[in-house]
């Protein structure tokens, strides 16, 4: 344990605990909630050595009365047990955290190959984030949705926002195969279908900036389920980014104005998160996780209906309760990811 940066670490953690206390911070709502974030990080730091410290100072004590008295042994192995186990959970909290982690997201599915299944496929797993999020307290909003034929979703993007969305949800990004029977499938045959799943964080402080001249701005009127319109106006907006390609469209919103400033919100995100995996990889950054893979076409979990499976390829995740997970129980392969993880930033360089 590197003891200089954990008293810095404690430093820190003081001063932001004044600065809480400081009416004048709590002016700033923006500021406010950046320095309460990073003050319940830091708290669960000091906890950890807090507790370390007297875990060894009673470890001490706890030797001194074993040797007068032996009974009294049993108390000493348990500390000596314990303490091992408190300097790993400070060593993964003193791991550099990815600064997107209390970011809000935006999540984008889209149908793949398989067609009309894809495209149900597709609608279960929003219907499964929605869920989960749900069971969170995240707020989920819909921006933009293109409804398929026979149900389900050619492509749909959703904001989210809450506590530890990023941190959560980042791993979910790559291709998801479900194999079953669809219900357009009249000989009982199982068939192979997969939808992708795009993830990014928005960022409260973006530094990209767009100019006009790239941008290309279509309207066109909102359509509810079915392709219904749900307006009698063109309030629908999609913002072309020419130089990347880069397409966002919203609809949520009551006017074509707030529409095209929520689009240009996404775009911002966007581009902001394609820069940075840019960066990363002219970096070669050879520490970036092995679970967030740089090729998103890659196929990261299956979701088999005939054996109520759920198998995640990246960390040999497995587990028998696909119609729980499909229910919004993630917690278990979002944890084994996050373990994983943090095994691999565990290794010495």
């Amino acid at each position: 344990m590197d003891t200089a940066a954990v008293r810095a670490l404690l430093a820190e953690h003081a001063e932001l605990e004044a600065r809480l206390a400081d009416p004048d911070l709590h002016a700033d709502a923006g500021a406010a909630r950046r320095v309460g974030r990073r003050y319940g990080e830091l708290s669960r730091i000091v906890r950890v050595v807090r507790e370390l410290e007297s875990a060894h100072a009673d470890l001490e004590v706890a030797r001194e009365l074993a040797a007068e008295d032996p009974g009294l042994a049993a108390e000493a192995d348990a500390l000596t047990r314990r303490i091992p186990a408190l300097e790993h959970e400070l060593a993964e909290l003193l791991l550099p955290r990815d600064p997107h982690d209390d970011d809000d997201i935006v999540m984008e599915i889209k149908s793949g190959e398989g067609g009309a299944e894809s495209a149900l496929f597709a609608g279960d797993l929003l219907r499964m984030y929605l869920r989960y999020a749900e069971q969170h307290g995240w707020r989920v909003a819909v921006l933009d949705a293109t409804d398929a034929d026979l149900g389900g979703y050619k492509d749909v993007t959703v904001s989210v926002k809450g506590e530890c969305v990023w941190e959560r949800l980042k791993f979910e990004g790559g291709v998801h195969r479900v194999q079953r029977v669809p219900v357009t499938e009249s000989a009982g045959r199982i068939h192979t279908s997969a939808a992708g799943v795009h993830v990014y964080p928005e960022q409260e402080d973006i530094e990209i900036e767009v100019d006009e001249k790239d941008l290309r701005v279509d309207v066109y009127r909102s359509s509810g389920p079915g392709g219904q319109s749900v307006n009698t106006t063109d309030s629908a907006v999609r913002v072309t980014h020419l130089p990347t390609g880069t397409v966002v469209s919203c609809q949520n919103e009551k006017s074509q104005l707030q529409n095209r400033l929520r689009a240009m919100q996404v775009l911002r995100a966007r581009l902001q998160a394609m820069a940075e995996e840019q960066a990363q990889q002219e970096a070669s950054d050879l520490r970036r996780s092995q679970v967030r893979t740089v090729d998103r076409s890659e196929r990261i979990r299956t979701y088999n209906f005939p054996e109520n499976r759920l198998s995640d390829h990246r960390v040999n995740y497995k587990a028998h309760n696909l119609d729980a997970v499909l229910d919004g129980d993630l917690d278990g392969v979002l944890d084994a990811l996050v373990a994983a993880d943090r095994a691999l930033r565990l290794r010495p360089s």
